[in-house]
């Protein structure tokens, strides 16, 4: 396999991924204010960060698992955040668990196949997931209310979802730098 070129679209600092004024985690103004603000705020850019990841491949380059023997792909992790996000909803609740969205275990990341239809579900089923727990979440401001059988503080759970977000964006430099070249933050 051809190693590609290393590049960026970035003109300013060569390093980044996009330029300032065009990098859409970038604001104008001072950060949230207060804990919560704070933790969403994040997520919200890695959330940014894993789409930045993907745009502009085809299904393909998608679904390609640039890294053997490994079955992760960048598909294959849009997949994957949009399977946890729903398993996170489980978390919370006291009730009868959601069931899986790609049924056994990897199905999530061995179901990531080069088809646009796969491709386009795939964010249509992470866009939905993270809306239904982030407005389930919303019904709790007090980040140390413990909640779901296992007694979780939903502090813990952002934290947690960011942890798993941040881990994720780390896989999806790489992947992405293997698939066409493109490097940076």
């Amino acid at each position: 396999m051809t190693e590609p070129e290393r590049w960026t679209r970035a003109t300013v600092h060569p390093d980044m991924w996009a330029d300032p004024d065009d990098d859409p985690r970038n604001n104008d103004g001072p950060g949230q204010d207060g804990e919560l603000g704070t933790l969403q705020d994040c997520l919200t850019n890695y959330r940014l960060t894993l789409r930045m990841k993907c745009d502009d491949l085809d299904p393909e380059q998608l679904a390609r698992r640039s890294v053997p023997p490994s079955t992760m792909s960048l598909l294959g992790l849009v997949r994957h955040l949009a399977e946890v996000e729903r398993d996170w909803r489980n978390w919370i609740t006291d009730g009868e668990p959601l069931p899986k969205l790609y049924g056994r275990r990897d199905g999530d990341f061995e179901g990531a196949v080069a088809d646009q239809a796969v491709a386009d579900a795939a964010f249509r089923e992470l866009e939905r997931e993270q809306a239904a727990l982030d407005a389930e979440l919303a019904a709790f401001p007090d980040l140390g209310e413990r909640v779901g059988k296992d007694r979780i503080a939903i502090r813990e759970l952002l934290v947690h979802r960011i942890e798993e977000y941040a881990r994720h964006c780390g896989h999806a430099d790489l992947l992405r730098e293997c698939v066409d070249g493109r490097v940076g933050q």
